[in-house]
């Protein structure tokens, strides 16, 4: 694995207060807008608030799933929610606190303690987290489900 890795993302102007993220290598193009809670925001479409949080939350989510993968820890479902808060600052706008919440699955008598060692690997692994590390917290939730037997 390379120790420098290269992203790129374009977006065009769409007209108004909108505009149209793609990138050479994705072939899915994504409309962003000013939050609709800000003035001339648009209801319904990704804003830049809601894209910072949601590479938060995936970056953990990818990051957990491939430390699991290759740690050989097994686990049923995982979902997670996250929650940013802007606030205007001195400063101007900022985010000033970004909550993740994951739920990881497991069996009954699995050992949930793995589970949790995992998302700290997690937490010093995630190259967006840890960029933004002094406003993230990660409080994962470990749910057993029990083992069906037929």
């Amino acid at each position: 694995m390379e120790n420098t890795h290269h992203y790129e993302v374009d977006i065009h102007w769409s007209g108004k207060f909108e505009g149209e993220l793609s990138s050479p290598l994705v072939p899915l193009q994504i409309p962003v807008a000013i939050p609709d809670d800000f003035p001339n925001g648009i209801k319904g479409v990704w804003s830049p608030e809601h894209l910072l949080i949601a590479a938060v939350n995936s970056c953990i989510m990818v990051t957990f799933i491939t430390i699991a993968a290759n740690s050989k820890i097994p686990f049923i479902r995982y979902d997670s929610n996250v929650k940013g808060i802007v606030e205007k600052l001195v400063n101007g706008l900022k985010f000033t606190s970004i909550i993740i919440v994951p739920t990881v699955v497991i069996t009954t008598g699995q050992d949930d303690h793995k589970i949790r060692h995992l998302f700290e690997m997690t937490e010093k692994a995630c190259a967006i987290s840890n960029s933004l590390s002094d406003r993230i917290k990660l409080e994962p939730l470990v749910v057993f489900e029990p083992i069906l037997s037929n």
